[in-house]
């Protein structure tokens, strides 16, 4: 296929650079923005050659455009941006004829306009030049994705200081589901973000979390070992599946309010930090979150989100190893259900 050379544009922002795949975390001015110039589109165009009849169109589109992904390509078929004999395609998997002419308009995507700096009031409980801790409220996405490609902590943070455009997911190492509320380290250097990476992956990053379940637990204490993946029903949710990721959750019990119906006041600690851990080994054993309609919660004590709050968060300093420990209190929604449950909570 026979290409007319065009400048490619800049790739969308690469969230894992700059660290080894590996050792990531496991498994979260609007005025100057709106001013900006709409950016150049590389137009690019093709003849199907010969050797290229019966090939996918996405998969010639990845010969027209070699820098950018498949998925990446197929979001831009899927917007009307690519045209075969002056049609706009709609379907990746549509067969190519030779001597047909593709031509791809390389509009950036959502995703690709998704990491820019948005001010906000975060709630720093501490910073210094390596890193600081957040204290994210319940509403907040951590990280763009479709359907909340701004107004994340990642926009916020880009926005507050400049340093964090250089690191992958703006420093972030760790997430918290859109509405669990608490306690979030993230890295402001590379050095720190490569040390705090990999002290959660060793599991020396302790996390602690009180939450509200459903019906009345009846262990003091337990360890739940079971892991985590993709549930085979539902793509929205996560399960313990064979097969999934080893997942592990210490879990004890501070009081069973009556109710009715019981419900059950934990603190939680986290050994590993797979996808919404905590929310699925809870229901895995018959009790899931109040208001966690995803994993069977209903709302109850006034909660209308899951009654999930990161309440402690510990650390070596990645500088300099000093022993570092934060505290959050519970945010004014858990903090009135927490009060019906264990009238001496704060």
């Amino acid at each position: 296929m026979a290409a007319s050379p065009r400048p490619a544009p800049a790739a969308p922002p690469d969230a894992t650079a700059g660290l080894p795949a590996d050792l990531l975390a496991p498994d979260e001015d609007a005025a100057a923005a709106d001013a900006e110039p709409a950016p150049e589109v590389d137009h690019r165009e093709a003849v199907v050659a010969a050797d290229q009849h019966g090939l996918r169109l996405d998969k010639a589109l990845v010969a027209l455009a070699p820098e950018f992904s498949r998925s990446w390509l197929q979001q831009l078929i899927d917007r009307g941006h690519v045209r075969l004999d002056g049609q706009v395609q709609a379907t990746a998997s549509r067969k190519l004829k030779a001597g047909q002419r593709l031509a791809l308009d390389l509009v950036p995507t959502a995703e690709s306009l998704a990491f820019r700096p948005e001010p906000m009031a975060l709630a720093i409980v501490h910073e210094d030049a390596h890193l600081l801790v957040v204290d994210k409220p319940a509403g907040l996405v951590v990280h763009p994705a479709a359907g909340n490609w701004s107004g994340t902590l990642l926009n916020g943070l880009l926005a507050h200081h400049g340093g964090a455009a250089a690191l992958p997911r703006a420093g972030i190492v760790h997430r918290l589901d859109k509405d669990t509320s608490g306690l979030m380290v993230v890295a402001k250097t590379l050095p720190a973000m490569t040390a705090l990476v990999r002290a959660i992956a060793a599991r020396e990053v302790r996390r602690v979390y009180l939450a509200l379940a459903h019906g009345a637990v009846a262990w003091p204490q337990a360890t739940i070992e079971a892991p985590i993946g993709r549930d085979p029903v539902s793509r929205l949710r996560m399960a313990v599946v064979a097969g999934g990721k080893p997942a592990r959750t210490d879990v004890e019990r501070l009081t069973v309010w009556p109710g009715p119906p019981p419900v059950s006041a934990l603190r939680c600690r986290l050994h590993t930090g797979r996808t919404h851990q905590i929310r699925v080994h809870l229901a895995s054993r018959g009790h899931p979150l109040l208001a966690d309609a995803l994993y069977g919660g209903r709302p109850q004590l006034g909660l209308q989100r899951q009654a999930l709050h990161a309440a402690e968060l510990a650390f070596a300093h990645p500088a300099d190893g000093r022993p570092c420990a934060f505290q959050a209190p519970l945010p004014a929604d858990l903090a009135a259900a927490w009060a019906q449950v264990l009238p001496a909570a704060r």
